[in-house]
């Protein structure tokens, strides 16, 4: 019983491990704008992490990131890093994403797996909740007013439902591939047939 703990726990260390680094990967597929914030593939990284982790690892590959991020190194995108992001036009997107990965990993636990969910789950969750963090506290940082912020952010959604996409085909495969990928194991013993 003890070992299969450990085992787990590795387990479970490794995919939280697995998904910062992609987070951080990410990081370096970015397209500046003169607002401040830098459209990026991390978003990307970060819906997956909600879809395969769940909302109890993916929060933790999230909190590793901005850890890293806080002690200086240049996990961000464009290489940023250190305690200046979170007081940057950025920070609100930054908590955003720890908010946007539990929602998504519940909405993807709400039921059995389908593609759709997936695409919900991620649209939910890793751009209308990271946006709901995220656009005030830009407005707040810039000292632009709510509204013109918000409308400012549209330049963003082309970019993240195309994140959307991506991430619900790269789960559908790995759902066919390799179920035992996902972490909590809830669905993991559905049949096959579950995934159309």
């Amino acid at each position: 019983m003890t070992t299969s703990r450990a085992t787990d726990a590795s387990a479970s260390l490794g995919r939280i491990a697995v998904f910062a680094a992609l987070i951080i990967v990410l990081g370096a597929v970015i397209v500046p704008l003169p607002a401040g914030v830098p459209i990026t593939a991390q978003t990307l990284g970060v819906m997956l992490a909600g879809l395969v982790l769940g909302p109890r690892l993916a929060p933790l590959a999230i909190l590793l990131v901005l850890v890293l991020a806080a002690v200086g190194l240049p996990v961000l995108a464009g290489g940023r890093g250190g305690l200046g992001v979170f007081v940057g036009p950025s920070a609100g997107y930054l908590i955003g994403w720890i908010a946007g990965v539990v929602v998504i990993g519940l909405l993807m636990r709400t039921g059995r797996f389908t593609w759709w969910r997936s695409a919900i789950a991620a649209l939910v969750g890793g751009v209308f909740v990271v946006y709901a963090f995220g656009i005030p506290v830009q407005a707040l940082v810039t000292g632009v007013p709510l509204g013109p912020t918000a409308l400012s952010s549209l330049a963003f959604l082309p970019g993240d439902l195309i994140k959307v996409t991506a991430a619900t085909l790269v789960v559908v495969a790995l759902r066919r591939a390799y179920p035992r990928a996902f972490a909590d194991g809830v669905r993991v013993r559905e049949p096959a047939r579950a995934v159309a």
